[in-house]
């Protein structure tokens, strides 16, 4: 029988949903209801449930910090969200966090039904692949090469502090017999819609094959690891065989090179972090590998880099301010030429400056693209803004890279254009336009009613109508948005960043962002910081 726990504040649809559904002919049991997250966590640590159908909002622990929390202990647990309409935004993002359901109060028997069978069939197929592994692969060279490839995730997620040789051969097999340890990186550049990311899979196997055929002979041992389009790796080897490694990636980015026509529209680019006799450095090879990758941009692909320049000492701040100023009238009048005009003037800056390194024009022109995103964009921010990091991540080029900057521009302006010829939605606009601008004083209903010319009652139920959510609702949102990039990219005190995003009471916002995140600013800033 598979397990199910149902989590919600209202313990009427708790058993709403336990009644709703033939839980018999699914081969399903309900062994648990929770009134809150946390709650319903410590049910999924003791019970150990097949599938948690959980509402989006609750006190203490919310659904998104359940499902965040419940997948990490239990990645394979199959989740289901019940959620209102106003909150359809937060069901995306706990999408993201690994939901794979979604379902709209008020709940139907039909669709409840049809989304418990859809999930009995996937965790029914699970099992069988399951089983099929355990009893004939337990001990295969999938599953070992399973456990060394988790050596480089750890390493990217920044968990491995204190690596020792022991924990690399004891905890991931690797062979450390050489004495000298190196991380480098293969990257593959290419559009995403046209190499998408099965495509993708099928060429990491052949990139795999190279780097196995050349590499083996001269070191003790060599770990890969796909992330996305990008690959990274660990090297071990003698000191004294140093220059044949290098050699031998040469000879793998040749390869690479030859046959690339025959793997689609992409490029490659290899690097390599410093070299270190000290497994607890790896951390720093790694992140020299991924300096050096950025320098691409300013070499170009189908190189072996392996320096990771000073830089000119870019004060972006005065640059991103010119843009700015630029980008105000063109947004104001959603117009496309002028916002050319100032991602243009970026690039110009750029290019013209001495000792310019790849690095930072990438951290100039992802920091301009979220403030057109976050000035234009009226909602799913977070995502476009990912959307179009991981776009900016594919570029091998300065000029595509300011290509992303253009391009993400243009369809936002396109947005916009759209959403003003409906005259319903134009002062929704507006007042999100003033409380982008003015979020960091106290504004209220009443002042922003005042700023577009509409009484407020009737403001105040038009927003409510197009938007989904309460005028303050969305304030609050826009502020919380705000703290948390603060929260995550500078350094800045939390009493300053509170006034920074319109609260006078470091308590009110400390409340206010608890309640939002589940965490407190500086337990935030110490996860995602």
């Amino acid at each position: 029988m598979l397990k199910v726990i149902i989590a919600d504040d209202e313990r009427l649809i708790c058993r709403l949903v336990q009644a709703l559904a033939d839980w018999d002919s699914l081969g399903m049991e309900v062994t648990a209801l929770a009134e809150n997250g946390l709650e319903a966590l410590e049910l999924i640590k003791s019970r150990e449930p097949d599938i948690l159908i959980t509402d989006i909002r609750m006190p203490g622990c919310d659904g998104l910090e359940l499902i965040r929390s419940a997948k990490e202990l239990m990645p394979d647990l199959e989740v289901v969200i019940i959620s209102g309409y106003a909150h359809f935004e937060y069901a995306q993002k706990a999408m993201k966090y690994g939901a794979g359901y979604y379902l709209l109060k008020p709940i139907k028997q039909t669709e409840l039904m049809e989304t418990l069978e859809k999930i009995r069939e996937k965790c029914e197929a699970r099992q069988e692949t399951r089983t099929a592994i355990h009893r004939q692969h337990q001990n295969s060279q999938e599953d070992l090469s399973r456990i060394r490839e988790s050596l480089m995730k750890d390493l990217l997620s920044g968990s491995l502090n204190d690596l020792t040789a022991e924990n690399l051969r004891n905890s991931y097999h690797v062979d450390t017999s050489g004495d000298m340890y190196q991380v480098f990186m293969v990257k593959m550049d290419c559009s995403m819609e046209q190499v998408n990311r099965t495509a993708a899979g099928v060429i990491q196997e052949k990139i795999r094959d190279i780097f196995n055929h050349a590499m083996s002979s001269i070191c003790c041992d060599m770990v890969l690891y796909f992330q996305s389009y990008t690959g990274y790796g660990l090297l071990n080897y003698d000191s004294g065989r140093r220059d044949e490694v290098r050699r031998g990636l040469r000879e793998c980015l040749n390869h690479l090179e030859v046959k690339k026509d025959l793997m689609g529209p992409l490029d490659f680019t290899l690097s390599l972090g410093a070299p270190t006799a000290a497994p607890g450095q790896l951390g720093v090879s790694l992140e020299g590998a991924k300096g050096a990758m950025w320098e691409r941009l300013m070499e170009g692909t189908g190189r072996l880099l392996e320096t990771v320049p000073a830089g000119s000492g870019l004060e972006k701040q005065n640059l991103l301010d010119r843009y700015m100023k630029l980008m105000e009238h063109s947004v104001d009048t959603l117009n496309l030429e002028e916002a050319g005009e100032a991602c243009g003037m970026l690039e110009r800056e750029v290019l013209g400056l001495e000792r310019i390194c790849g690095r930072e024009i990438l951290e100039l022109v992802l920091s301009a693209g979220r403030l057109f995103i976050a000035r234009t964009a009226l909602n799913h921010v977070e995502e476009i803004q990912q959307d179009f990091a991981a776009c900016c991540s594919q570029c091998s080029t300065v000029g595509g890279l300011f290509g992303q900057l253009k391009q993400i521009q243009a369809r936002l302006l396109s947005e916009a254009r759209d959403l003003r010829s409906n005259e319903a939605a134009r002062p929704i606009r507006i007042a999100k336009q003033y409380v982008m601008q003015h979020y960091q004083e106290p504004i209220t209903l009443e002042t922003v009613c005042e700023d577009i010319g509409f009484s407020v009652n009737y403001f105040s139920t038009l927003f409510k109508r197009e938007t989904g959510e309460g005028f303050a609702k969305y304030l609050t949102r826009v502020r919380m948005e705000e703290a948390k990039t603060l929260l995550r990219e500078t350094s800045l005190p939390v009493a300053e960043i509170c006034e920074k995003v319109g609260y006078s009471d470091r308590k009110h916002f400390t409340h206010t962002f608890h309640k939002d995140t589940g965490l407190n600013p500086a337990e935030y800033r110490k996860l995602y910081g």
